[in-house]
């Protein structure tokens, strides 16, 4: 069922309306009226005849017909019992205001959980509870008591916090900010942000779609609806409560550095969705997005009649990785016939403190007419003779004639504010510094960049799935969750990745056979499923040369390692070949995040990834994009490429093994966690080797 009785009901009925001043019941109903609610009211009180002059009726079954929206103010424990009478009367929409139930306690819990089986079952969708309401203003609903209506516009707000919401309704009204809608979610029993993402995706007042967030109900579907939706509008999201404990617990590399709040960057990366870090940045955002046709690429330029401001934007614009756009031969003639001669008639353009409001709108003209020009910040400090107001309408005029973005930037207060006021009314974004407004053209810029990227294509490899399958089964069959070094490997060499060659050994003499087997210098890992981090408790001796150091290795291992740690239970030593390859040690890995799925990971390999913590985690199934931009967000990619005289390693290689890692754990749900680590890799050409691999499963 769609969600438009929420947003323009024909008849909206209060159960829980009050006669009493300052309750939420008298507050909302008064909403109603003051917003000025074309359709029909009806209070619902069997203690009341009548609320300032709007008749009451007892129960739903007195109005003699089904309203379209219900909104629910009573106490938590007779939520219910309302519930019931709304799915025999067939309403089918619901707000419900009341607090008192999750968040409360096991208690409240069972009261939530007792209505969403009774909606279930009646087929009623309903918003709350513990909720501010819903805002309408195109269609004069205001069904909250969160303030006064705002102007119509084309941002759509969602927000999990009530008190928020309000705040946000407040500063909008007082900056004349106009919404197509404004839904208060509160504990989103039944209509969550992805139901209301969708919505607004369709509606066609809605333009942008803003919000805050807690938490995502369902990561998989809000990833893959929401990257549909910010193919054809914005979508902005504020993010709080993102970190987590739970990922200390976690046994590998990846688990360990992967928190709540890289997962949902990771989500909100693949989704198209721009992360707000202030309410401030966000509406910033939201004013441009709603009022400004988008860049068509990252050249920026300059107006300004101060050289101090016009500095700090050109500072801001190199900073955020925009292009400073270089103005054409011909356009810097032409200012210079139209501005005086002390003039800076290059970006950024100087017209000098005595520009009046004609020199601007030349200015502005010609700037904006050059092919190199994608968008225009215009800056304006008070001076003597500034025109605040006129200047205004100058730039307004040449920036709807030209379909080019244009932000403005008039610093200072009540000498500009009259000009502030017709900038508001013509739809041109305001900022209170260049920083702001630069930073506002790049999160623009980026998103047309997302927009135009390239279409997603994953690519397959060819593998043996059936030997994984055998491996996994097994393990949980028997209960192991951990799968040891040795099948690791079996597991990745399954899927493409070359390993160094090994085997166990239980005995010094074993070992030493196993090591003259495989030709000199090897390596020594102990083996057990409860040591994880092996160089931790001395269980890795590298570049021994002889069947002795192997003996004297594996009897020291096996002495000192049982008294570090007297609980594991050990099952012998790998003895490996060593890795001769010269190269770069990397690490890849995955994390399954509970919400989103699983998160890819790549960093430096070795001890060093804990320690530098230089690592870029990206969602699966990954593109050849995707893994190529893993690497190029990392710090240490420029080392990779090779720097000052060192040969580069294989980059295509690290990004063939990432996709390969992807396919696995997208093919295989039952893998929690694994690394690949280190993972050496050489010059291009070479064949990566996976010297080290953990992974751990989990029931599904």
């Amino acid at each position: 069922m769609g969600l438009q009785s929420f947003f323009n009901p024909k008849s909206v009925a209060v159960i829980g309306a009050s006669r009493q001043k300052g309750k939420v019941g008298y507050e909302i109903l008064m909403n109603l009226v003051a917003g000025g609610y074309a359709g029909k009211i009806f209070p619902i009180n069997p203690k009341a005849d009548d609320i300032e002059g709007l008749k009451c009726y007892p129960d739903l079954p007195s109005l003699g017909e089904t309203p379209d929206l219900v909104i629910v103010i009573v106490p938590a424990q007779f939520v219910a019992a309302v519930m019931e009478e709304c799915a025999k009367a067939r309403v089918k929409s619901m707000i419900i205001i009341t607090a008192g139930f999750k968040e409360v306690g096991p208690e409240g819990k069972r009261l939530e959980e007792e209505v969403v089986r009774i909606a279930r079952r009646a087929g009623i969708r309903f918003i709350g509870p513990n909720c501010l309401g819903v805002i309408s203003p195109s269609h004069k609903l205001n069904a909250s008591f969160g303030g006064d209506l705002p102007v119509p516009g084309s941002i759509a707000y969602i927000s999990q916090s009530g008190a928020l919401l309000a705040a946000i309704l407040d500063l909008a009204n007082a900056n004349g900010i106009g919404f197509s809608s404004l839904v208060s979610i509160g504990n989103k029993a039944d209509v969550n942000e992805l139901d209301l993402i969708e919505a607004f995706g369709s509606q066609r007042e809605t333009k942008v779609i803003a919000g805050y967030l807690e938490n995502i109900t369902d990561g998989n579907a809000f990833v893959r609806e929401a990257e549909i939706i910010s193919g054809k509008k914005p979508i902005l999201l504020m993010k709080s409560g993102g970190t987590e404990a739970g990922a200390k617990a976690a046994s590998s590399h990846t688990g360990s550095l992967a928190g709540g709040e890289v997962a949902y960057e990771s989500a909100f990366q693949r989704a198209g969705v721009i992360r707000c870090e202030s309410i401030k940045e966000q509406f910033d955002f939201a004013q441009a997005f709603a009022s400004q046709p988008l860049p068509k690429g990252p050249k920026v330029a300059v107006i300004t009649n101060a050289g101090g401001p016009g500095i700090m934007a050109a500072d801001a614009i190199e900073q955020k990785g925009l292009t400073f756009a270089r103005l054409s031969d011909e356009t810097k003639a032409k200012l210079a016939q139209k501005l005086p001669a002390a003039a800076n008639v290059h970006n950024p353009v100087d017209v000098l403190g005595d520009a009046l409001a004609d020199r601007y709108e030349s200015a502005t003209e010609i700037v904006l007419d050059d092919p190199n020009v994608d968008s225009a910040i215009v800056l304006l400090t008070p001076q003597a003779m500034t025109q605040a107001k006129e200047t205004a309408e100058a730039v307004a005029k040449i920036a709807k004639k030209k379909g080019k973005p244009v932000l403005a930037c008039f610093l200072g207060a009540g000498k500009v504010a009259a000009g502030l006021q017709v900038l508001r009314q013509s739809g041109i974004p305001q900022y209170d510094s260049p920083e702001s407004a630069v930073t506002t053209l790049h999160a623009m810029s980026e998103y047309v960049r997302w927009r135009t990227r390239p279409k997603r294509v994953v690519r397959l490899f060819s593998v043996n799935r059936r030997k994984v399958e055998s491996i996994v089964e097994r393990h949980l069959r028997q209960g192991l969750l951990d799968i040891g070094e040795a099948e690791a490997k079996d597991i990745i060499e399954a899927y493409g990745f070359a390993t160094p060659k090994g085997s166990i050994a239980t005995t010094a003499e074993q070992a030493a056979n196993i090591a003259q087997q495989l030709g000199f210098p090897v390596v020594l890992k102990i083996w057990s499923p409860d040591i994880l981090h092996k160089s931790d408790v001395g269980g890795v001796k590298v570049g021994l040369n002889s069947e002795q150091q192997v003996r004297d290795a594996f009897d020291l291992m096996m002495y000192r390692i049982p008294k570090k740690k007297p609980e594991a239970n050990i099952l012998g030593v790998l003895v490996q070949e060593m890795v001769r390859t010269s190269g770069k040690e990397v690490i890849i890995g995955m994390h399954r995040d509970p919400r989103f799925g699983p998160l890819m990971m790549f960093g430096m390999g070795g001890i060093m990834v804990e320690v530098l913590k230089d690592v870029a985690f990206y969602l699966a199934p990954l593109t050849a994009e995707d893994a190529k931009q893993m690497l190029v967000n990392t710090k240490t990619y420029q080392i990779l490429k090779g720097v000052r005289g060192q040969e580069g390693v294989d980059i295509d290689a690290i990004a063939e093994g990432l996709q390969r890692v992807s396919q696995l754990v997208t093919e295989f749900p039952e893998i929690k966690e694994m690394d690949i680590n280190p993972y050496v890799v050489g010059a291009p050409g070479t064949t990566p080797i996976a010297v080290d691999a953990r992974i751990s499963l989990e029931k599904k």
